[in-house]
C-alpha cells in the first residue's frame, strides 16, 4: 500500500512527453503515484528537485541508510527494456552504477552522480572527445549479455525500409545519399558484432561522479558492432563544427580520434556510421519530415569521400 506523498511531475515534462500520443498521456497521469509507490518499496526518501530529460523523471533521493541515489522513471518501451540489463552487464565500469530495478514499470533506482556537471561543460572541445572516447572504449569491451536487441536485426529492418521511404525526401541530393547507404551496410550485415553498445553516447550523458571522474548515464543497449556507436558523438556541439569553415575536416578529425581511441577499423566503422545516418533518416521521414538535417547530410557525405 503506498503511504508517500505523490511526486510532483513538472509541467513542461508532462505536455513535452504528453504530446506523443495517447499511451504517453496515460502514463504521465499515473506517474505521481507511480513514484510514491517507489519511495514506499524502496524506503526511499526525496532529496530535490526532479530532472528530466527526453522520456524520463529523474528524483534525487536517499536511501534508508542515507546513500544518494536517484529514482529514474520511464515509460516501460522497446527503447528502456534493456537498460537494466546492459547495466548489470557493465557493473559501473564506466558508467552509472545499478542499484535496484522493477522490470515491470522499467523504474531504476541508480547510483547519484552529478547532473550540473555534464561532459558538455568541458570547454575544449577534445579533451571532451578523448574522454567520451575513453569510456565508450570500456564500454564496447563487454561482450552483450542475452536478452537485448541486436544490431542484425535493426540493420535488417532498416534495408528493407530504406527502398519505399526514401522518395519522401524533397531533394534528389539528399536521395542520392541516403540511396547509398544501405549498400555500406549491407557488406557489413553478416559480420554485425557482439559487443554491449551504449547506442545514445553524447556529451549529456556523460555526468561527472564521486567514485570516477566521469560516468555514462541512459544508455539503450544494443549488441552489435562498436562502429554503429559514433554518431551520436560526431554530431556533438555541431555549431562548433560548422565554425571551423571546414566541416569535411572537422568531421573526420573528429572521426579518427574516436576510432583510434576505441581501437576500431576505420572502413567498418565509416560503413556503420552511414548506417546511423540511414537510421536517422528513416526516422526522420516517419515522422513526417521531408528534409535531412544539415549535420546528417554533412556526415555522410564526409564519409562517403572517405571511403572512395
Amino acid at each position: 500500500m503506498t503511504t508517500s506523498t505523490p511526486i510532483d511531475v513538472p509541467r513542461a515534462f508532462a505536455a513535452s512527453y504528453g504530446a506523443h500520443g495517447a499511451a504517453e498521456r496515460a502514463w504521465i497521469a499515473r506517474l505521481p503515484a507511480l513514484g510514491a509507490e517507489f519511495l514506499d518499496r524502496w524506503a526511499l526518501r526525496p532529496d530535490g528537485p526532479a530532472r528530466y530529460g527526453m522520456a524520463s523523471l529523474v528524483l534525487p533521493v536517499r536511501r534508508p541508510d542515507g546513500t544518494p541515489a536517484a529514482l529514474k522513471l520511464q515509460q516501460a518501451r522497446e527503447e528502456t527494456e534493456g537498460a537494466a540489463i546492459g547495466l548489470r552487464a557493465w557493473g559501473g565500469n564506466g558508467i552509472v552504477r545499478l542499484l535496484d530495478h522493477d522490470e515491470a514499470s522499467a523504474t531504476l533506482l541508480l547510483e547519484r552522480l552529478d547532473a550540473a556537471r555534464p561532459l558538455s561543460a568541458v570547454p575544449d572541445d577534445t579533451e571532451a572527445l578523448r574522454t567520451l572516447a575513453e569510456l565508450m572504449a570500456r564500454l564496447v569491451a563487454v561482450p552483450a549479455p542475452p536478452g537485448l536487441r541486436r544490431l542484425a536485426d535493426v540493420a535488417g529492418a532498416m534495408l528493407d525500409q530504406a527502398p519505399r521511404d526514401v522518395g519522401a525526401l524533397r531533394d534528389p541530393a539528399e536521395r542520392e545519399l541516403v540511396r547509398r547507404c544501405p549498400s555500406a551496410v549491407a557488406e557489413l550485415l553478416g559480420e554485425s558484432g557482439d559487443r554491449l553498445l551504449h547506442w545514445d553516447l553524447h556529451y549529456d550523458n556523460i555526468l561527472a561522479g564521486e567514485r570516477e571522474p566521469w560516468l555514462a548515464i541512459d544508455p539503450e543497449p544494443l549488441a552489435g558492432d562498436p562502429g554503429f556507436e559514433l554518431m551520436p558523438a560526431l554530431r556533438n556541439r555541431w555549431d562548433e563544427v560548422v565554425a571551423t569553415g571546414d566541416v569535411r575536416r572537422a568531421v573526420l578529425r573528429r572521426f579518427d580520434l574516436l576510432t583510434e581511441v576505441v581501437g576500431l577499423d576505420r572502413e567498418r566503422a565509416a560503413g556503420w556510421t552511414l548506417g546511423r545516418v540511414l537510421q536517422n533518416s528513416l526516422w526522420e521521414i516517419e515522422d513526417g519530415e521531408s528534409a535531412l538535417e544539415p549535420d546528417q547530410v554533412a556526415i555522410a557525405t564526409a564519409l562517403l569521400e572517405h571511403r572512395m
